[in-house]
């Protein structure tokens, strides 16, 4: 694996969200809003506005292709795991032949333990920093919205990020994997056998 530039004959799609200044991070990575109403950490965005899922969904098709991400920002480190993400979530569909089968499928990956930066089974070491400590999030649950100077939140509260985002990222994965009469759609699932940065999916 390796974030070492591309080259200029290969761009990759970089996130739109390069100011990350009043954003509160975890881990290194930017709690960027989301358009959803699965509870967890992520400010709430506007509906109708684009965000880190959508790009993820959107750029995937291509960005799944390289083997290198020249990152310039820290919301293309939460790209690179969103897009790592699709590529799992796409091989549990592969074989599922109807929306309702891939939905079982993807109910299953989301009770899976979802690991953070230092423990074993994430897949991007050195991608984001390790968590400050267990107990940070005593202090951080709550934080005041003016006070955003910290850089770290706990483990579990970046745990729970992820899984929101996860899981807000498998339901509108769902859509666009199946067509609205419930069969696969063959211009998403085929993306299953690829390798983002050449990283095996588990």
């Amino acid at each position: 694996m390796s974030l070492e530039p591309t080259s200029n004959f290969q761009l990759v799609y970089h996130s739109s969200f390069v100011d990350d200044r009043g954003i509160a991070k975890a881990c290194g990575c930017p709690m960027l809003p989301l358009k959803s109403h699965i509870k967890g950490p992520a400010p709430v965005s506007d509906q109708d506005r684009t965000d880190i899922v959508d790009e993820a969904i959107t750029f995937f098709r291509a960005n799944v292709f390289f083997r290198n991400f020249d990152i310039k920002s820290s919301a293309d480190k939460l790209l690179i795991y969103l897009t790592f993400y699709i590529n799992v979530a796409l091989k549990r569909l592969e074989g599922c032949r109807t929306l309702a089968e891939g939905t079982k499928a993807i109910i299953n990956l989301g009770l899976e333990e979802v690991p953070v930066p230092g423990e074993s089974g994430f897949p991007f070491p050195g991608l984001f920093a390790p968590p400050q400590s267990q107990k940070e999030a005593d202090s951080l649950a709550s934080p005041d919205p003016q006070s955003l100077s910290y850089s770290f939140w706990s483990a579990e509260l970046f745990r729970n990020y992820l899984k929101q985002i996860r899981e807000e990222t498998s339901g509108r994965l769902l859509s666009v994997a199946y067509r609205p009469n419930g069969t696969p759609n063959k211009w998403w699932l085929a993306f299953a056998k690829r390798k983002f940065m050449n990283v095996i999916v588990p």
